[in-house]
């Protein structure tokens, strides 16, 4: 399997496709295959046209476990790659790059064969309209399940007969996916979404581990940020109660997981089984920008001082393992590599796990004071839960892939451990940080996972959210200049100044510079959403790009893609917050944010409007959408402004030149209180008199009561 992006391959290939001119990893790992691919784009359609043939679309990304398995068996097959290329126009998608594409013909193998996931397998009409889709295929036919190769035989059956039904199937889909607000009506009940929100979520809440179903199961940040905000407006009743605990409990569990990297920091993508123990391996760089805040939002929360050294361990794992140096992220590390005791075929986890007798060796000294004359290696075994033959068991395993492998998980508490072998506390936590120090260099001489180096604007405005949250609860300067080092990278890298656009990607390359396809990729509603989140008080002019590019004036809300794009059938309105939040959701709250900022009412009235389109949804299944669900309840209880003269908390107003002050002249009058920090807490267009004292300012802002100035 080609490693996709890693450099040029010594060994000479038998095959060589277009792919091998584009930049997507993904896309590289199939540029050897026997099979005719074609990236997405006019060449391939003006093909399918002029030859009359269908076309067969593969979609999915360069961490995909199974997007590996697929390719291994059927596109590197000889012969199933001479039925592709003779009978189809073959296409390969990079869901990352394209989630336009992505989005469209997932929703077609959803609403047709009642599931989805990557690999994607969808084929179209030569005039894009899907007909036959599903997701993995084997090669040939294994028990019930048909092979690809049988497949493939009957499409063309189906192909020479003339049967079709893309044309039915769009429109049903176009009258099922369309969302819309009628004219007159406005959004529901804010207290009533978020009640019925919570309650879904208490409904599916697994109370042993945390965490919202048995297994597999996921971080879902989405949830863990609404359960916060729905305690922060509840905090009086036992279900605002309920909801913290929750999530501060689901968030501990995670942390003491398996799912979470003990050793080298940074999460997992989601965990096999119920006890978060056993991961699915890969790294995502969404998931880990949404944790960090998600974790350091607990920490202000309950003061826990776990949940900030999370926050803090997960950017360290970013900017050292998914950091370029011109300042962006990568996208994300993959589940397989090879095992450090060698052979060609790479396994899920093997850069990860350990067995015993890896750890015995590495960790042999006896620890002096300890009972029984017990080593460093017994010391971290006990607390990690790790056994002689390995603590994977074997219906956590189906390919056999993890047998007497450990995966690192908090079995007790340090109290415990330092009780179970007497010693202290503090030593404890001096020899388990020792053990993982070392464990962490052994760690980097094995074969690494596959890097995706792709550059996506939108998981890097999610990231650089994280860094300015985290290193502004913090403090701490470094985690605030990498913040300010994302924003320049986007800046220089994924802003067309000329054209006054984001664009979606970039790459590196062979040299380690930053490269460009040609023609770059257009931005899509996530990259400015999310970006516009992270820069909200630097980057006012793309909340207006935004708004021309993909508002629907018609219905309310924003399509995922240009509507002006053709190629794509189905003009989308993301409503579900998943893996990562629905771009609508963030731009309510973007609206809302930004019209306190700037005072544009019409900012307050389109995220108003944005709301009302999805009133259906949140009336009725409030659990897809948390993150909108905050938006509306920040819209009913009115956001609070605090405006301060020396120190930065929403608004800052260090001169009259101020980009807000020019925005807003009533912010000129609100100014410094006998040379210090002063803070002015304003709510519903009314401002509390200057304040100065932090106890007093807290006060404010938990309690709302405010002595009124005469503004």
């Amino acid at each position: 399997m080609a490693s996709g992006g890693e450099g040029p391959s010594s060994t000479p290939h038998r095959h060589t496709n277009r792919l091998a001119k584009e930049r997507s990893p993904y896309l590289l790992q199939h540029a050897h295959n026997p099979v005719d691919w074609y990236p997405w784009g006019q060449e391939a359609f003006d093909k399918a046209k002029n030859e009359d043939k269908p076309i067969f679309l593969s979609v999915g990304y360069s961490t995909c476990h199974w997007c590996h398995v697929m390719e291994r068996e059927s596109f590197e097959d000889e012969e199933i790659g001479r039925i592709l290329s003779d009978n189809f126009v073959c296409i390969k998608v990079d869901r990352e790059e394209r989630p336009d594409v992505d989005k469209v013909y997932m929703t077609f193998v959803q609403a047709t064969s009642g599931g989805g996931g990557w690999p994607m397998s969808v084929w179209l009409t030569p005039d894009l309209r899907p007909f036959i889709g599903g997701t993995y295929f084997p090669p040939r036919d294994y028990g019930s399940r048909p092979g690809l190769k049988t497949v493939l035989n009957r499409i063309m059956e189906q192909v020479k007969k003339k049967e079709s039904s893309g044309e039915r199937i769009l429109d049903a889909l176009k009258k099922g996916t369309a969302i819309a607000a009628d004219s007159g009506d406005s959004p529901p009940l804010a207290p009533d979404v978020a009640n019925r929100c919570f309650q879904q979520l208490a409904h599916s809440y697994e109370e042993e581990y945390g965490g919202f179903r048995d297994a597999p199961k996921f971080p879902t940040p989405v949830n863990l940020m609404f359960l916060m905000s729905y305690w922060s407006v509840n905090r009086s009743t036992s279900e605002g109660v309920e909801a913290l605990q929750m999530a501060l409990h689901t968030l501990r569990m995670m942390a003491l997981g398996g799912i979470h990297d003990h050793v080298a920091q940074g999460f997992h993508r989601y965990s096999t089984d119920s006890s978060w123990h056993v991961p699915h391996f890969e790294k995502m760089l969404y998931d880990q920008a949404q944790l960090a805040v998600a974790y350091i939002t607990a920490s202000q929360i309950s003061g826990e001082q776990l949940f900030a050294d999370v926050a803090k361990d997960i950017l360290l794992y970013v900017s050292r393992d998914l950091s370029d140096k011109s300042g962006g992220f990568y996208s994300a590390e993959d589940a397989d590599s090879v095992p450090a005791s060698g052979g060609p075929e790479k396994r899920e986890g093997a850069f990860c796990v350990w067995t015993a007798s890896e750890i015995r060796e590495l960790l042999p000294d006896v620890v002096e004071g300890a009972t029984g004359a017990a080593t460093l290696a017994d010391i971290f075994m006990h607390h990690y839960g790790v056994k002689e033959q390995g603590n994977v068991a074997p219906e956590q395993d189906p390919h056999g892939e993890l047998q007497g492998q450990n995966v690192l998980i908090v079995r007790y508490s340090v109290e415990l451990t330092a009780a179970r072998f007497g010693i202290s506390v503090e030593k404890v936590n001096e020899l388990l940080a020792s053990a993982r120090a070392k464990m962490a260099e052994v760690r980097k001489s094995r074969p690494r996972p596959h890097l995706d180096t792709k550059m996506l604007a939108s998981w890097n405005g999610l990231m650089l959210s994280a860094y300015a949250r985290v290193g502004a609860v913090l403090g701490d300067k470094a985690l605030l200049e990498r913040a300010m080092q994302a924003g320049s990278f986007l800046k220089e890298h994924l802003w067309d100044a000329e054209q006054q656009t984001i664009l979606r990607s970039c790459y590196r390359g062979d040299q380690m510079e930053v490269q460009q396809i040609s023609p770059p990729i257009s931005g899509f509603l996530d990259d400015y959403a999310f970006i516009i989140c992270g820069l909200l008080d630097l980057y006012e002019e793309l909340q207006l790009r935004q708004d021309t590019l993909f508002w629907d004036d018609q219905g309310g809300g924003y399509f995922c893609s240009d509507p002006s794009d053709s190629t794509v059938l189905l003009q989308l309105k993301e409503d579900q917050d998943g893996a990562e939040p629905s771009a609508n959701s963030v731009s309510a709250s973007n609206l809302l944010r930004l019209s306190h900022y700037t005072g544009r009412q019409e900012w307050l009235q389109r995220s108003q409007q944005l709301l009302t389109a999805f009133s259906d949804r949140l009336t009725r299944v409030p659990i897809a959408l948390p993150e909108m669900v905050r938006s509306l309840m920040a819209q009913h209880y009115t956001l609070k402004q605090v405006i301060m003269g020396t120190l930065c908390v929403l608004m800052l107003i260090d001169s009259d030149e101020n980009f807000l002050c020019q925005r807003q002249p009533v912010l000129s009058s609100m100014s410094q209180q006998g040379g210090v920090a002063t803070a002015y807490v304003c709510q519903d267009f009314t401002c509390s008199l200057p304040v100065t004292d932090p106890q007093e300012l807290r006060r404010l802002l938990l309690d709302g009561t405010m002595e009124m100035g005469t503004e």
